[in-house]
């Protein structure tokens, strides 16, 4: 049975209930212990805003499809709030959540801020995260929390690609331009030290505030300090500006433009004729696989988009939870997440994949190359998959990391 309603006017709000008879494995075991009857899942993201295609309702259907294809035998309901890219409303929608609604974890959460609000809410209600739009590394470095796991991507592993790939391209000296929010700070900060590894050079940096307009002094800055690279540490609202802006201003034919966290969406945003040649780091691509596609098709008969990075994300991290909560017969989250820590992951997100100490799911990544005009056979055919990251490779080494659930 399927439904939906609709409340709170402050925020966008949607919940589906998926219920089904026991499968053969409960039957066996015994009715599930969950508390209040039902695994409840809150996708907290921004609905409305101006990371909406990228995340969105896009991730309310990928957690909807998760639901339905391994919550049979349990009683889920997924349920979503716009958080308006505010941590305040964030943290309030995630308290009422916890202490009134009885939702046992959230997906998704895009931005860092609002995550970094929500954190440790969580944990003192022992309840699971499964960070697939929040984004900084702090999540699993210092920030890092026992029943917090950061699925999809980090600021790390943006960095490590990106700054190999276009310093082999010859983009030597890095001017960026970084949204002054926590992934923004972090973003840029992992890839200059991955700059610098790589033997480039760091020429400046510019801050700007969140859904900035005009970036006219901040390029020509950047065009000033001799820089052959613009690199944007930004998420989809900024750095579709940003990209426009540098095109018009004709920085493109003298540097690189590397927007450092585009995604699908962004490109579809900005076309071909702008976007083309420009690198990006990604674990998935709906277009590398049979199986990507399938789900994509899948997906796109929903949400009427193809699904970006953070959509996989959220469908491979709520799938992997379900199978967990249906493995364990019970929803407590401490029991849940040492499940999830044993089992791999192996979907269409990702091959063998597993969850580290420091709670950051190890996957492989690719480096993608965007199409140039006439390369692509359809509207949402943006990317050639030029090479594989394997995922240990381009994440923080575990004998480096400054989280404290890694014992040294």
């Amino acid at each position: 049975m399927v439904h939906s309603s609709f409340h709170l006017p402050a925020v966008v709000c949607v919940a589906l209930a998926i219920s089904a008879a026991p499968s053969a494995a409960q039957s066996a075991g015994g009715t599930p212990n969950l508390s209040g009857g039902k695994v409840k899942i809150g996708v907290l993201t921004d609905i409305a805003g101006p990371t909406a295609m990228a995340n969105g309702k896009g991730s309310v259907v990928a957690a909807e499809l998760a639901a339905e294809d391994f919550g049979a035998g349990l009683n889920v309901e997924v349920i979503s709030a716009d958080h308006q890219g505010k941590p305040d409303v964030g943290a309030q929608i995630a308290a009422r959540w916890f202490d009134i609604e009885g939702v046992d974890v959230i997906a998704d959460m895009q931005g860092s801020p609002i995550g970094f609000a929500v954190q440790n809410m969580a944990a003192q209600r022992s309840k699971v995260m499964l960070l697939s739009g929040s984004t900084s590394s702090d999540f699993s470095g210092k920030a890092c929390s026992p029943l917090t796991v950061q699925w999809t991507v980090d600021t790390y592993n943006l960095a490590k690609g990106a700054a190999k790939a276009v310093i082999e391209a010859g983009g030597t000296k890095w001017y960026f331009l970084t949204v002054d929010q926590a992934y923004g700070h972090a973003l840029t900060r992992d890839t200059s030290e991955q700059v610098k590894l790589n033997g480039g050079q760091v020429v400046g940096n510019s801050v700007f505030p969140p859904n900035t307009s005009d970036f006219a002094s901040f390029l020509l800055t950047a065009s000033n300090a001799g820089a052959n690279v613009i690199a944007i540490a930004a998420s989809s609202g900024d750095t579709v500006t940003a990209l426009k802006q540098a095109d018009e201003f004709g920085l493109s034919a003298r540097a690189k433009i590397v927007p450092l966290q585009s995604v699908l969406t962004d490109v579809y945003a900005v076309g071909l004729n702008i976007a083309h040649d420009a690198y990006e780091v990604s674990p998935f691509y709906w277009d590398r696989t049979p199986e990507t596609r399938a789900w994509a098709e899948r997906f796109y008969a929903k949400a009427k988009q193809m699904p970006t990075s953070f959509h996989a994300g959220v469908y491979s991290s709520v799938a992997h939870y379900l199978k967990a909560v249906k493995a364990t017969g019970t929803d407590d989250a401490p029991t849940v997440m040492k499940q999830m820590e044993k089992e791999r992951v192996n979907d269409f997100f990702a091959a063998d994949g597993y969850i580290r100490a420091d709670r950051k799911m190890i996957h492989d990544m690719y480096l993608l190359r965007v199409k140039k005009p006439g390369e692509n056979k359809g509207d949402w055919d943006l990317y050639n998959v030029v090479q594989t990251l394997p995922g240990e490779s381009v994440n923080r080494p575990l004998s480096e990391s400054p989280c404290p659930l890694v014992k040294k």
